[in-house]
């Protein structure tokens, strides 16, 4: 077996000693547990270590695999520039990887690289590692914007690389859990960081990988984690086997979540080969959503598609609603996929001579013109998430204290310069920080003076 065992674990600076001058005893579970584990893998005496870093080079639309012979890095950000590691890449392993990945359509290589050295990402578990066992190369890849399926394949092409090479690897998955679990974190509270670490570590102690695929964006966003994706990369290199999980340890006091867990990889077990599965289950969701959506959202993926697929407008569809036919309104067309927000565009007062023809120019719009995103292109209709806000009349309001985010969207206007966020958006929790999306949306400075004014919405999905 190529692939020996496989680790999720924390990098936490202050855990090493020469920069944490003492802290480091706060967080004696994790310190124990890293010791433990190095030990473990200086037994095994792996060829090479893949390490999978959320802070290498990151893209949000390639996989950056670490280029050269060679790479070193040091502590100098973190108070300690005496502390250095150099390693030797395995070159063979890297070249095997982009080819392996460029095969499967995925986008990942060693194209685009920033910066030459080794990230804390992965010095931190290198300092633990070598101070057992030395004698290994590593591979270092990075994550990306990429959906959580498109890691999970990444970590597909990890594991056949290492079968092809017949290395003896291990994997290790470098990444922190919330950042948000108190107040005195780098981030400010928020009731989805515990929420999204009672998760991810049940999900580890059972070896449910399922459940790393089908965390919502969104949450994961409002938790402020930094390692679901490195996770999910090592769990798509043990797509196939059993698995056998031994949970070390789980700690938080600095208002970041860090847990150390490890994987024992057992023979091929067909009920996990969650690749296959969840696009399964991904397709009979949207099947479901689509099934159900409403005429207003009918009408917008009909555009949309029209449009991407013969470069014309949706003529008018007949036996329409007089709502929408017959009236007049502001209309917002959102689109997501993967769980992530891929286009949205809309009018703040009508623009057109219906709803629906305001619905059929903003579908459009959505998906071929917001600046934010790439073109949608034919591959991805099928993959769409629709839905549209029609707004109903915004009224002026004097104070933030007319806000509601989940009853009320806000627009902020200064002479021609007007930003406008929808109601009931996941992340926007208060006013104020509804109020300030719109400025920045529009352009307009926090000090300056601007004008308020809330509208409701009626959300078709």
């Amino acid at each position: 077996m190529a692939i020996e065992k496989a680790y999720i674990v924390p990098h936490p600076p202050l855990i090493v000693s020469e920069v944490g001058k003492g802290d480091e005893k706060r967080i004696q579970d994790t310190l124990d547990a890293y010791e433990k584990i190095s030990r473990e893998i200086a037994k095994i005496k792996p060829e090479t270590i893949v390490i999978i870093t959320p802070h290498s080079v990151m893209y949000g639309d390639y996989i950056h695999i670490s280029p050269g012979k060679s790479a070193s890095g040091d502590f100098s950000r973190f108070g300690a520039p005496q502390l250095s590691i150099k390693k030797e890449y395995d070159t063979q392993f890297v070249d095997e990887l982009s080819f392996e990945a460029n095969s499967a359509g995925i986008s990942a290589g060693t194209l685009g690289q920033k910066d030459s050295a080794i990230d804390h990402g992965a010095l931190v578990p290198l300092y633990f590692l070598d101070k057992h066992e030395a004698d290994y190369k590593i591979v270092r890849v990075s994550i990306s914007g990429l959906s959580f399926l498109e890691h999970y394949k990444f970590g597909q092409c990890i594991a056949k690389a290492a079968d092809i090479l017949k290395r003896k690897t291990v994997i290790i998955a470098s990444g922190d859990l919330s950042h948000k679990l108190t107040d005195g974190g780098p981030y400010s509270y928020a009731p989805q960081g515990p929420e999204f670490d009672k998760k991810v570590t049940d999900a580890m102690k059972t070896g449910d990988f399922m459940q790393f695929l089908n965390f919502d964006e969104d949450f994961c966003e409002a938790a402020g984690e930094c390692g679901l994706r490195s996770f999910i990369e090592m769990a798509g290199a043990l797509d196939g086997k059993s698995v056998t999980p031994e949970f070390f340890s789980y700690e938080g006091p600095f208002g970041v979540g860090y847990a150390v867990c490890g994987f024992d990889i057992g023979g091929k077990d067909e009920s996990r080969q969650l690749a296959r599965i969840y696009q399964q289950e991904l397709a009979q969701r949207l099947e479901d959503i689509k099934t159900g959506e409403d005429e207003y959202v009918k009408l917008a993926r009909m555009s949309l598609e029209t449009y991407v697929k013969t470069g014309r407008q949706l003529d008018m569809p007949k036996n329409l609603s007089d709502d929408l036919v017959k009236n007049k309104a502001g209309v917002f067309v959102s689109l997501k996929k993967d769980g992530r927000l891929r286009g949205c565009i809309g009018t703040i007062e009508p623009a057109k001579s219906s709803i629906a023809q305001e619905i059929i120019t903003n579908a459009v719009s959505a998906g071929t013109g917001d600046p934010r995103f790439d073109v949608v292109t034919k591959q991805e209709l099928g993959s769409l998430v629709y839905s549209v806000d029609v707004l109903g009349n915004a009224e002026p309001i004097d104070s933030i204290d007319e806000l509601d985010v989940i009853k009320y969207g806000v627009i902020v206007t200064k002479g021609y310069r007007r930003g406008l966020l929808l109601p009931n958006l996941d992340g926007v929790d208060t006013p104020e920080k509804q109020v300030s999306i719109a400025l920045r949306k529009a352009g307009i400075n926090e000090n300056e003076k601007y004008t308020m004014e809330r509208f409701r919405v009626v959300r078709h999905k």
